[in-house]
């Protein structure tokens, strides 16, 4: 069950940062004020299943790994504590900050600031997250 459960939760976490980041890019780019503005309120509503779903992840993924010494799984237990931190330290508190900022019309320097640090961290764990899915797909082939 959990080998079935782990990446579920996993993709749902990928999906999860994958559109946050994907919905500020597209409305940075291409919508108005309001957009942005609807956009950075929404996210922190989706904060429960991200938090949820890396939670789930990490958990099913050490359970599952045990005192394993292979590399690959190795280079999994490796990224986890990054992409924790990350969401943890960076991105959840980001997402907080720029709702404020966004609800309360502060569309300046500290706000894009904080935007540029959020769509790096949201980058970065997009990256670690789909190098631990390929793995776990390698994991997975091997049997």
């Amino acid at each position: 069950m959990l080998a079935r459960i782990h990446p579920v939760a996993g993709v749902i976490g990928l999906l999860t940062i994958l559109t946050f980041w994907t919905s500020t890019v597209l409305t940075e780019l291409f919508g108005s004020e309001a957009a942005v503005r609807a956009v950075k309120l929404a996210i922190p509503w989706g904060l429960p299943v991200l938090v949820l779903a890396l939670a789930v992840t990490g958990a099913g993924g050490f359970r599952l790994a045990g005192g394993s010494a292979d590399p690959i799984i190795v280079a999994k237990k490796r990224r986890m504590p990054f992409i924790a931190g990350n969401g943890l330290l960076v991105l959840i508190p980001s997402a907080i900050t720029l709702a404020v900022l966004a609800g309360t019309d502060r569309f300046g320097a500290a706000f894009y600031g904080v935007q540029a640090l959020e769509l790096t961290a949201g980058a970065v764990n997009i990256v670690l997250m789909s190098l631990n899915a390929r793995d776990g797909r390698r994991l997975r082939a091997r049997g």
